[in-house]
């Protein structure tokens, strides 16, 4: 109950009424009374007092206690004042003090229990002597006694010289908390209910109470800093003035009000308080979105999980981070690591690598780089006692004791420490990565991650990175990725803005600005819809590059409503520990290429869009559609659309098959390329052979494999002019270069006819 300033339902009772409940100690129910002593006397009518009390000064410290207990509860402040003078003899000081006592009747080790010493002037002044007593360590507290205090024994010590006497008036004990809460205020101060704030004391217990006691008001934390030493949880919204201080392996819930600025406060430090809101996200509180609010998080350093959540291995329930920029403080935190050590490689063991020197400075996470190593391979574990590294995907380089680099890049969330994170989304976050930190490294398995209406400003390295197969299903919708690299030239760029090792990615309605590559997919079952990725620069004639690199043969990918910029769809097996074909897998095939506009601008004749690189022998193409789509060159024209990249090998032409390249529209490409293509030819001169040439009009420059129809579209005659009825029967493949039809009739004839030619088997 909260007693008005001035009330008497507090005060002790008169002195008049008798000593016996006046404690000559320190007011305990067995302590010796004031009742019948010789040094003490009741006066009725003092000319400044009224009744009050008379005491001859004898020991060193003269008490005086009222003994019965004085209620006193977390919040609540009393103020315990008397007036004294001096009579005669030595003139002796005065303090109020109390005892503090606890459940059980205990005395509260530690408690201030003694007030403000006063010094009396002289005979026959008044002074009035006071102290403040509460739960909490405010100013004007003189005796803070925390929460655990439930009564005291108040009343005053005379201390310094004997044989005085003193007069004392009744003591007056008002309740005074109105003075240190006023009514209407709409929070609880944690000193209320022990909080010290010295950064040393544990103060968790305070904030239960405080928050227990809130109801619908907020809870203050004021200046100071608050030791919590174990896991806290608070319902109520919280208002830090203050900050604390816990262990790493403690969580704080701030379930009443849970976003980044509020953590933030609590630790006084943006990067703390991140890792902290994190580590609650993951932490099942009740809430499963964390909003930034709009604020821009500066952060001095990754954030890895193994440092604001140790324990934290695998997670799968839905988490969002919204609505906020992620901003990098350069620092040495973000410094690229580099080691080089020889490893030794079996394709047996397809992503292992054994016999690793140096391998206590191989970070998980490092890109692996050199001979036979195709791009975007990462190390996804290790194994320091037996030296082997797992790789996230496999070497095309074969068998042999090679030397690697090993590359890490510093990323703003770093979640390789997790074995699985599944179904973790970024949504309405911008990455301002200004060329100082990577953006995110998702964790070595999970699924179904997702990045919605993001924006990654200047990665230094790479936007998104899988070392693992956390990408399964990973969604990336109306995104930007913005490259740190967009002044350099192509063949200078070596930036990444994402890569997936596994299936089923949705990379939708985005945009990507000029990095080495856009996306580096292994896997299959993409869906690339509806982007725009561009890749040129300002050379004249300048080279171009892979934008979208797809690294498994049998990808089972649509790439759909695409504008594809100066950059090729590039097609490889560089992920593939034999990359020769072997009879029981699949060649190249799965691949759908439909209404896309694809474009190139100061360019040089041998750029081409689509590029088939197979990095072992045996290989075909079995499965490719490209149709309805618009290739477009400006201010350079091109000699055709595709290529075969031979650096390694070539395709095997006598297997193509299930190849359609249909309705596609050509502007500045100097050769038509279609599959089935058809193709006009005129024979002069009377011959029963006509050798029809195909040279470049099909698929892959491909051979003329085989022939659907012939159309004579003129009259046939002999070499009298005479009209031919009869068929002819045709050969295809003929030839050194198997690009010739051969038409073959009973009799010399000449005339024109239209061919319908396949560069492959249609089945």
């Amino acid at each position: 109950m909260t007693i008005a300033i001035g009330s008497k339902a507090l005060m002790p009772r008169e002195f008049r009424l008798g000593l016996n409940l006046w404690s000559r100690t320190d007011g305990t129910p067995d302590s010796p009374t004031w009742a019948g002593q010789g040094n003490a006397a009741v006066v009725a009518s003092d000319q400044d007092f009224g009744n009050c009390l008379e005491i001859l000064k004898l020991d060193t410290v003269t008490s005086l206690r009222y003994m019965r207990p004085t209620p006193i509860s977390p919040g609540t402040y009393l103020r315990i004042s008397t007036r004294v003078k001096a009579l005669a003899g030595n003139i002796p000081q005065v303090r109020i003090a109390g005892y503090a006592g606890g459940p059980g009747g205990g005395n509260i080790a530690g408690a201030v229990q003694i007030g403000p010493v006063v010094t009396l002037p002289g005979y026959g002044n008044v002074v009035e002597v006071s102290a403040v007593v509460g739960s909490g360590r405010r100013n004007g507290v003189d005796m803070p006694w925390g929460r655990q205090a439930t009564f005291g024994y108040f009343g005053l010590d005379l201390i310094g010289d004997n044989n005085g006497s003193v007069v004392i008036e009744n003591f007056v004990i008002e309740d005074v908390t109105a003075a240190f809460v006023p009514d209407m205020l709409d929070w609880v101060d944690v000193r209320d209910f022990g909080a010290v704030g010295d950064g040393v004391t544990d103060d968790r217990a305070a904030f239960v109470a405080a928050n227990a006691a809130s109801g619908t008001n907020q809870v203050l934390v004021p200046a100071g800093t608050y030791f919590i030493g174990s896991d806290l949880s608070i319902s109520s919204v919280v208002r830090f003035v203050g900050k604390l201080s816990m262990p790493r392996t403690a969580r704080l819930a701030l379930t009443g009000k849970f976003d980044f600025p509020t953590y933030a406060a609590a630790f006084g430090d943006e990067t703390e308080g991140m890792k902290r809101a994190l580590q609650a996200l993951f932490g099942y509180t009740d809430h499963s979105v964390l909003d930034l609010a709009g604020r821009c998080v500066h952060l001095t350093e990754p954030l890895r999980v193994a440092d604001y959540a140790p324990a934290l291995t695998t997670f799968s329930n839905r988490r969002v981070i919204t609505n906020g920029q992620i901003a990098i403080v350069p620092g040495n935190a973000w410094q690229t690591g580099t080691v080089t050590a020889a490893g030794t490689y079996n394709p047996a063991l397809p992503v292992t690598l054994s016999a690793v020197g140096n391998i206590g400075t191989i970070e998980v996470g490092a890109r692996l780089s050199g001979p036979g190593v195709g791009r975007e391979v990462y190390v996804l574990a290790k194994n320091a006692a037996a030296g082997t590294l797992t790789l996230s995907q496999p070497l095309y380089g074969g068998a042999g004791t090679r030397s690697y680099t090993f590359t890490r890049f510093r990323y703003a969330f770093d979640f390789s420490d997790m074995e699985q994170l599944a179904r973790f989304n970024f949504d309405d976050v911008e990455f301002l990565l200004e060329g100082n930190a990577s953006g995110v490294m998702l964790a070595k398995t999970g699924s179904m991650n997702c990045f919605r209406d993001c924006y990654f400003t200047r990665p230094k390295d790479r936007g998104i990175t899988s070392i693992g197969t956390a990408c399964q299903g990973m969604l990336v919708d109306r995104c930007e990725f913005l490259s740190n690299e967009m002044g350099l030239l192509a063949q200078n760029r070596s930036s990444v803005a994402l890569n997936v090792n596994n299936n089923d990615t949705k990379i939708r309605h985005s945009r990507f600005i000029r990095f080495g590559h856009f996306a580096v997919l292994n896997g299959g079952g993409h869906m690339i819809e509806g982007n725009h990725w561009f890749q040129g620069d300002a050379a004249q004639n300048g080279v171009r590059f892979g934008g979208l690199v797809l690294t498994q043969t049998n990808v089972q990918a649509t790439v759909t409503g695409n504008y594809i910029d100066n950059c090729s769809i590039e097609w490889t097996n560089e992920h593939d520990a034999r990359p020769n074909f072997e009879g029981d897998e699949y060649s190249f095939g799965g691949l759908t290429i439909t209404g896309n506009t694809f474009l190139a601008s100061d360019t040089n004749l041998g750029f081409n869009w689509l590029v088939v690189k197979p990095y072992g022998s045996g290989h075909f193409v079995h499965g490719l559609s490209v149709m309805g789509n618009v290739f477009k060159s400006l201010n350079n024209k091109i000699t055709r659309i595709d290529r075969v990249d031979t650096t390694f090998a070539s395709l095997d032409y006598t297997r193509m098959r299930n190849i359609q390249f249909q309705g596609n529209m050509f502007n500045g490409v100097n050769t038509y390329v279609a599959n089935p293509v058809d193709v006009t030819f005129t024979q002069a001169t009377a011959s029963n052979r006509w050798l029809v040439p195909v040279n470049v009009a099909l698929p892959f420059d491909g051979w003329a494999k085989n022939v659907q129809s012939v159309i004579a579209t003129g009259p046939i005659t002999n070499a009298n002019n005479a009209r031919v009825a009869e068929m002819p029967w045709v050969q295809a493949a003929m030839g050194t270069t198997r690009k010739q039809v051969a038409v073959n009739w009973g009799a010399a004839t000449k005339g024109t006819i239209s061919l319908r030619v396949r560069m492959d088997n249609p089945d």
